[in-house]
């Protein structure tokens, strides 16, 4: 293709995946009549050589991976520097209808919820690969990190489970949203969602990040009011301390019989500390949060 001004790419880049969410048919909760799995979403950048990427090692753990490493991984040989990568990442909103179905529950995921982890998350890998596919055919080197050979589970010494990729901290690196307690990422369109990511050779200016905590969003850090996600939490995974990643996934684990059961399909999911709380839809302020 012609040449793009960053400002060209970038606009480029968010077409493919606005259309891809609002116009295929891949986007869907595999049910019949079929429904949109994700509404409206949003899509930030982040420069591969910014500082942050090289924080993220230090502070999960020598196995989290750059984008150049992951890049470098990839495509080997080509002169390729770390400035001239652009990080891609987008946040994919749960729709009105499962976050309304989730707000009721209280033990259990409602069915469009746990449609939502998992045909959505194939919706989320089907967009990791049409945006990385439309990368290369316009002659830009791409690769969706978590779908590369080099994305593992690993362990952290400091947070437990861990991965060589992070699609939350990518975001958080793309100036899409900062964490909450329960570890989710509070983005302009709430923590009821799921994110992705690709790393590209293009050049796109990144997107400005309107916070310096990785806490800024969070009620409960912030103003020390809120903590709603705690007793939305059937697992009693979400404390004061923090969110016990064990607890939370042997819980999500157990649900499969339950989904299974009610609902007819293989799955999981939970999502009751992403919904009914002020939170869920937007970067809550202290007026949110009742008393």
């Amino acid at each position: 293709m012609n040449k793009k001004s960053p400002r060209e790419a970038a606009d480029w880049v968010r077409n493919i995946i606005h259309d891809f969410i609002n116009q295929s048919p891949e986007n869907n909760l595999g049910n019949n009549p079929p429904e949109k799995a994700f509404a409206e979403p949003l899509v930030g950048f982040s420069r591969g050589d910014d500082s942050i990427f090289e924080a993220y090692r230090e502070h999960v753990g020598p196995f989290h991976l750059t984008p150049l490493e992951i890049f470098k991984g990839t495509f080997p040989g080509g002169g390729v520097s770390s400035r001239d990568l652009t990080v891609i990442s987008w946040v994919l909103p749960q729709t009105e209808a499962t976050k309304r179905d989730n707000r009721r529950e209280t033990r259990y995921p409602a069915e469009r919820w746990a449609r939502a982890r998992i045909f959505g998350e194939e919706v989320n890998k089907k967009l990791r690969q049409h945006v990385e596919t439309r990368l290369l055919d316009a002659g830009h080197e791409a690769v969706a990190p978590s779908l590369s050979p080099l994305w593992e589970r690993k362990k952290s010494e400091r947070f437990g489970f861990a991965s060589t990729w992070s699609e939350r901290h990518a975001a958080f690196a793309s100036g899409l949203g900062t964490f909450g307690l329960c570890d989710g990422l509070i983005t302009p369109r709430g923590k009821a969602m799921r994110v992705g990511s690709v790393v590209a050779r293009i050049e796109i200016e990144p997107t400005p990040r309107p916070y310096q905590d990785h806490h800024a969003y969070c009620l409960f850090f912030t103003e020390e009011i809120c903590g709603k996600c705690m007793p939305r939490c059937p697992a009693d995974a979400i404390t004061e301390e923090g969110h016990d990643k064990v607890k939370c996934r042997e819980y999500i684990q157990g649900l499969r019989e339950y989904v299974k059961t009610q609902y007819k399909f293989e799955g999981y999911g939970c999502g009751l500390c992403q919904t009914k709380v002020p939170c869920e839809s937007k970067i809550p302020a202290a007026k949110d949060v009742e008393d």
